[in-house]
């Protein structure tokens, strides 16, 4: 069986969709054209974050003046929907455009996927320009973790399929032994995470599908929560 046929063996497989459908949280693939998305009233998991960088009172409760504030970020910033939710995305593109992230990402090999497994999103870079994300995702579980370090991608097969698990992996790119971005049907916020591979939205994963190419590298740091 080739590798390709084990995919995620090493660091586990993507498991088949996820069988109960969560709400993501935030998605990036909104037509232009629709509704502004009702403010929310939840309190995200880095509202304190969040108030602290756009200047709000910081107490770590959601209110209307904050929703209404990040929501206008949201919208200057292209995130969807623009719903007021402090959520990861939110607070990585609030961290990229400061310049921070811990781990950081490297500014010197042209482009280059990143994936800041503490934060749970990823992200597409030309240098220092970002080119599209930063996204959710969800990576390995607790003893599948993701590794981290630099790789590159170096297997693309847009309509993959694992023979071990028996399950569709569209817009594979795999970039370390069975390790892959692939969509899966579902949310990908939903625990305990995948067995090694970068779970995607479909939307998002067909937009890397566009951007990277063999040879391209991927950057993976941090540690996801609970791991």
């Amino acid at each position: 069986m080739s590798v390709f046929t084990r995919t995620c063996r090493r660091a586990g497989a993507v498991a088949a969709a996820t069988a109960v459908a969560v709400p993501l949280t935030v998605v990036l693939a909104a037509p232009a054209s629709a509704a502004p998305s009702a403010c929310t009233a939840r309190t995200g998991p880095y509202q304190s974050q969040v108030e602290k960088a756009l200047g709000l009172k910081v107490d770590g409760r959601q209110s209307t003046a904050d929703c209404r504030a990040i929501r206008t970020y949201q919208t200057q910033n292209g995130i969807r929907p623009a719903a007021g939710y402090a959520g990861p995305v939110t607070y990585g593109v609030i961290k990229r455009k400061a310049g921070g992230g811990e781990g950081g990402c490297p500014t010197d090999v042209g482009r280059i996927a990143c994936v800041d497994l503490g934060r749970q999103v990823s992200w597409i870079q030309d240098g220092a320009k970002q080119v599209y994300g930063p996204v959710a995702i969800r990576s390995g579980r607790d003893g599948f973790e993701t590794r981290t370090g630099l790789h590159k991608v170096y297997y693309r097969a847009m309509n993959h399929w694992s023979t071990l698990y028996d399950v569709a992996m569209p817009y594979s790119q795999f970039f370390d032994g069975g390790i892959a971005f692939h969509a899966i049907d579902g949310s990908v916020t939903s625990p305990p995470g995948s067995h090694g591979c970068l779970n995607m939205r479909p939307a998002d994963a067909q937009a890397y599908w566009g951007l990277l190419h063999t040879g391209d590298e991927v950057y993976v740091y941090g540690n996801k929560p609970g791991t």
